[in-house]
C-alpha cells in the first residue's frame, strides 16, 4: 500500500524548495556550500509548486503535491523558535536615548489594551528582565550592608542612638543621588544601584569622623557636653570632612561630564549618584549632625565613653 507521512512531505518540499547541503567546494582560502533544490521557475508560485511530482512508497508510484496537500499563500514567521514548550515570536527595539523603565511601562500599558487570542501571551525579556534581577540581587546587597555597617558601628560605640545618628548620613545622600538623577539623566538602571551602595559607606564615613571627634574632645581634652564644644568639633572637622569630599567629587568630575562617551555608560551614573549624594551629605552633614548629637547625644555619649574607659583600663 503506497503512503507517505505528513512529516515525509514536509521535509521533501523543504529540501526541494529552501535547498540542502550536498557537498562543499573550496576556492583558494574560501570554502563554498553546495546546494541541491529546484530551479527558481518551479518554486516561485504555488501553481507551480502543486505541480511538483513527488514518490509514494514503496510502490514507487508518483503523483502531484496537490494531490496529498493544499498549496496556498499564507505569512508567518521564518523560523518557529521554542521555548518552555510553546512557541515564541521575537520582536526587538533598541532602547536608545529613551528610560527603559519608562519604555517598558509604556509597553506592558498598551499590551493590557490588546486582546491576545487563545494561547498567546506577552514576556518582557533581554536587557529589561536582566536589570529586574540585578536589581533585586543589588537590593538585597545593600540591605545586608546597611545592616553590617549598622552592627559594626553599634559594637564599637556600644550605643544604636549613636549609630543612628552616624546612619542618618545615608538618607541625607540619598536626597542628593535622586536630584542629580533628575536633573541629568532621569533614568534609574542597575549602575545607579550600584552606586547608591557605594554612596552608603562614603556618607557614614562623615559621621564617623564628627561623632568621633566629639567623644574625643569630650574623653581626651575635657571638654563638657554642651553647645560650644559641639561648635569647636564641627569647625575642626570642617576642613577633613570638605577635603575628603571635594576629593572624591574631583575624581568624578571628568566621569560626570562623559555622557555619552564610549565606555562611559555605566560609568557615568556611577558618577552622578555619587556626586549629588557627596553634595547633600556633606553640607546637610554639617548642619544636622551637630543638631542632632546636641539634642539627644548626651546620655549616649556618656555611656559609650565608659565603654572607652573600661577598655583602656583593661589594656592597661
Amino acid at each position: 500500500r503506497a503512503r507517505m507521512s505528513a512529516g515525509t512531505l514536509a521535509g521533501n518540499m523543504e529540501a526541494l524548495l529552501n535547498g540542502y547541503r550536498v557537498g562543499q567546494v573550496i576556492e583558494g582560502q574560501k570554502i563554498h556550500d553546495i546546494f541541491l533544490r529546484l530551479d527558481e521557475s518551479s518554486r516561485s508560485n504555488p501553481e507551480t509548486i502543486e505541480n511538483i511530482n513527488v514518490m509514494l512508497l514503496p510502490t514507487g508510484d508518483l503523483v502531484k503535491v496537490k494531490e496529498l496537500a493544499n498549496v496556498y499563500k499564507g505569512s508567518g514567521p521564518n523560523m518557529i523558535n521554542r521555548e518552555g514548550l510553546q512557541r515564541r515570536l521575537v520582536v526587538s527595539a533598541n532602547s536608545e536615548g529613551v528610560d527603559l523603565n519608562e519604555l517598558i511601562t509604556t509597553i506592558q500599558k498598551a499590551s493590557k489594551e490588546i486582546e491576545w487570542p487563545a494561547g498567546y501571551h506577552m514576556d518582557v525579556g533581554g536587557q529589561f528582565e536582566s536589570q529586574v534581577e540585578s536589581s533585586k540581587q543589588m537590593i538585597w546587597l545593600g540591605v545586608i550592608s546597611v545592616l553590617v555597617v549598622f552592627l559594626i558601628l553599634f559594637f564599637h560605640f556600644n550605643s544604636s542612638v549613636l549609630t543612628m545618628q552616624i546612619m542618618l548620613n545615608i538618607p541625607l545622600a540619598l536626597i542628593g543621588s535622586v536630584a542629580a538623577i533628575y536633573l541629568t539623566d532621569k533614568s534609574f538602571s542597575i549602575a545607579s544601584l550600584i552606586a547608591f551602595v557605594t554612596l552608603c559607606g562614603i556618607a557614614s564615613r562623615n559621621g564617623i569622623m564628627m561623632i568621633s571627634h566629639y567623644l574625643h574632645l569630650i574623653q581626651e581634652e575635657g571638654e563638657k557636653f554642651g553647645r560650644a564644644m559641639i561648635i569647636r568639633g564641627t569647625i575642626e572637622r570642617l576642613v577633613p570632612v570638605l577635603m575628603t569630599a571635594l576629593t572624591a567629587i574631583l575624581a568624578l568630575t571628568p566621569l560626570l561630564f562623559a555622557k555619552g562617551e564610549p565606555g562611559k555608560e555605566i560609568l557615568h551614573p556611577v558618577a552622578v549618584v555619587i556626586v549629588g549624594g557627596l553634595i547633600t551629605s556633606t553640607l546637610l552633614d554639617l548642619l544636622v549632625t551637630p543638631a542632632v548629637f546636641y539634642l539627644f547625644g548626651e546620655k549616649a555619649s556618656q555611656k559609650t565613653i565608659s565603654k572607652f574607659e573600661r577598655n583602656k583600663t583593661e589594656e592597661l
